[in-house]
């Protein structure tokens, strides 16, 4: 079997895996299975900002902007927010607004893209911790800005949230009702984790497309070497706005999952916590490197709820003088510091990333040890007159 044989059947076995993956789970609870699906969504979101802060290396601590973006979106146009607010919107929709996902994903990654482009325009200048700051204002102004869009005309429902948001209605399924398949019964969590999963080797074609095109060429010479990226001709100012644009879909479009996942939301879900734990995510896996940022996502978002199981029992010991939540949220940063520690690039790093050229890995002359007129070429040698 050669090793084109073998990349197969790995394919074949992951793919079998995922698959069964859900229904195994959901014998141990929906519980699990919801992990999985949230899990499966932060994996999204490091996607996209791995094409900001991998790719481009533009440090963006407001992504989840683009995030409240999304989700805001899909909640406005799936519930019933509007009719009831504005009598104009409920003249025209008796039933209520309960807009379609082939036209709320695509306007979702359309409104994110357009946030992105717009957060990127006046930061073209910025790096390092400037642009940091810059873009974490940036996530807070969205979110407070959604915590008082109630008035004076309610618009978001500020710090209530918005609920009763609807579910993804696909080609006459509804992935919110439980379902029957060969005798299995798929809850509502299961068809979410086939959409999710979806979406994510769909994010991860796109993304491994990007990483060996021009453009992904382009950003890495401009996160390497900004000034000699321009030097070499590279537009570095349409090429940050695209990052931004790409980056900011990814996040668009997983906004909107967590809406009609979640069926509510509200500013608490859009806190710079989420925004940090994100770049976290991108940063511990591993920057610019696609199997990396998964894994990083998959630890990140799984660690928190793992360590409910570690924080309870640590609590009792101490007779409840510690609180069992800010325990946990010590142990995650122990975890991660512990981490960073042992694996300074990362879990699993780019193999180009990073790597310096020294004198040991330079290649070997075989005529360093000649003198200059050894090492002159026989051809040229032959035409030399020999003095005598």
């Amino acid at each position: 079997m050669n090793v084109k044989d073998n990349k197969v059947a790995v394919f074949i076995a992951a793919g079998i895996g995922l698959v069964l993956l859900p229904l195994v789970a959901q014998y141990f609870g929906n519980a699990w299975v919801r992990i999985i699906d949230i899990a499966l969504l932060y994996v999204l979101l490091a996607l996209g900002l791995n094409i900001v802060v991998g790719y481009a290396g533009l440090l963006d601590l407001g992504y989840v902007a683009f995030y409240a973006v999304g989700a805001y979106m899909f909640g406005l146009l799936g519930s019933s927010q509007l009719t009831d607010t504005f009598q104009t919107f409920k003249d025209m929709f008796p039933n209520g607004l309960h807009t379609p996902w082939w036209i709320v994903i695509p306007l979702g990654a359309l409104l994110a893209a357009g946030a992105g482009v717009l957060l990127g325009a006046p930061t073209l200048k910025l790096r390092g911790d400037y642009l940091a700051i810059v873009t974490l204002g940036f996530g807070e102004i969205v979110r407070v800005f959604m915590n008082n869009l109630d008035a004076p005309v309610n618009i978001t429902n500020g710090p209530k949230g918005i609920a009763s948001i609807d579910d993804m209605n696909i080609f006459g399924l509804d992935l919110g009702k439980t379902h029957s398949l060969f005798g299995f019964d798929i809850p509502k969590v299961t068809n979410y984790y086939f959409l999710f999963l979806f979406l994510v080797i769909f994010a991860v074609i796109i993304c491994y497309r990007l990483e060996r095109s021009r453009i992904g060429r382009a950003w890495m010479a401009i996160r390497e070497d900004e000034v000699a990226a321009k030097a070499m001709g590279i537009n570095t100012r349409n090429l940050k706005l695209l990052a931004f644009g790409m980056g900011a879909t990814f996040g668009g479009i997983s906004g909107a999952m967590f809406a009609t996942f979640q069926g509510f939301i509200s500013p608490e879900s859009f806190s710079l916590q989420e925004s940090t734990m994100i770049v976290a995510m991108v940063v511990l896996g591993g920057l610019g490197h696609l199997p990396g940022v998964i894994v990083g996502a998959l630890l990140l978002s799984a660690l928190p709820e793992v360590l409910r199981y570690v924080a309870g029992p640590l609590q009792q010991m101490t007779d409840g003088r510690l609180d069992a939540s800010i325990l946990r949220q010590l142990l995650i940063a122990v975890a991660m510091i512990g981490i960073m520690l042992a694996r300074p690039r990362g879990l699993w790093p780019s193999p180009e990333h990073g790597k310096d050229i020294t004198p040991d890995s330079l290649p070997v002359d075989p005529h360093a040890h000649l003198t200059p007129a050894e090492q002159i070429p026989p051809t040229v040698t032959s035409i030399v007159p020999t003095v005598k």
